[in-house]
């Protein structure tokens, strides 16, 4: 049965505070990332929209999934609705989250489980479904907008998965819109220049050994594409003959 939605009057971020529960921390992967050693960590969020980045392996995407637990979403994405069992993100549990209010709608976004839940809602005959008669990025684009008009909050993991850069800026303007009228509360973890220069929103870059805020200017993903852009033929040149980047 759907949730009954409760609308409130006060702007975004509805999740206000993230601290960590040092008697629930645990062996081995993920309580084991460097930036979850410290027993007085804590995030707080101040914006509508959130952007988290980082290189792969440093947690970004595992702090999504579990705030995303913590706020009562299941592991194939979707609504609470789609929740399914309650553990599938173990490092939720270490965690303590601070609502004013919490809200009741929200949609966590994981691009690889994405198209399994389209076509569940699609065969459930969902009224605001038919997402899979559309392209990968189409299919992507349909969600957003539909979803993230409404009052709650969104989590995203790598939403540029499947979305063209021309796509990305759709998507920007959507962002923007969010921040704009703090109706909703997005945290989003990307890897997109493009998505990471929202303006106003607050940008976290996880590194192995903290969460800090940052410029994204700073961020070794524009300043990678800066590169690029600056000398195509040089960068190609050069990262070719680097071979400690092909190395995992």
């Amino acid at each position: 049965m759907p949730r009954k939605r409760y609308q409130t009057k006060l702007d975004a971020p509805y999740l206000k505070r993230l601290t960590l529960l040092p008697d629930k921390m645990q062996e081995g992967y993920p309580f084991d990332l460097l930036w979850l050693q410290d027993p007085a960590f804590e995030l707080n969020f101040t914006q509508p929209v959130t952007v988290i980045v980082g290189e792969n392996g440093v947690g970004k995407s595992t702090l999504i999934e579990a705030l995303a637990a913590s706020s009562g979403f299941g592991a194939a994405g979707g609504s609470r609705d789609h929740a399914g069992r309650p553990d599938w993100a173990p490092l939720a549990g270490a965690f303590r989250v601070g609502w004013l209010p919490k809200v009741s709608y929200g949609w966590f976004f994981r691009a690889e489980t994405f198209f399994g839940l389209a076509g569940y809602l699609d065969q459930a005959g969902s009224p605001t479904a038919d997402f899979l008669s559309h392209s990968h990025g189409e299919g992507f684009m349909r969600v957003f907008e539909e979803r993230m008009s409404r009052q709650g909050i969104y989590f995203m993991g790598e939403p540029e998965s499947a979305l063209s850069p021309k796509r990305q800026l759709g998507l920007l303007r959507i962002l923007s819109s969010v921040q704009a009228t703090a109706k909703a509360q997005v945290i989003m973890a990307t890897h997109s220049p493009i998505l990471m220069a929202l303006p106003g929103a607050d940008v976290w870059q996880i590194t192995k050994g903290g969460i800090d805020p940052a410029d994204y200017r700073d961020t070794s993903h524009f300043r990678l594409y800066q590169d690029f852009a600056a000398d195509p033929e040089a960068f190609i040149a050069e990262a070719m003959a680097d071979e400690t980047e092909s190395q995992f």
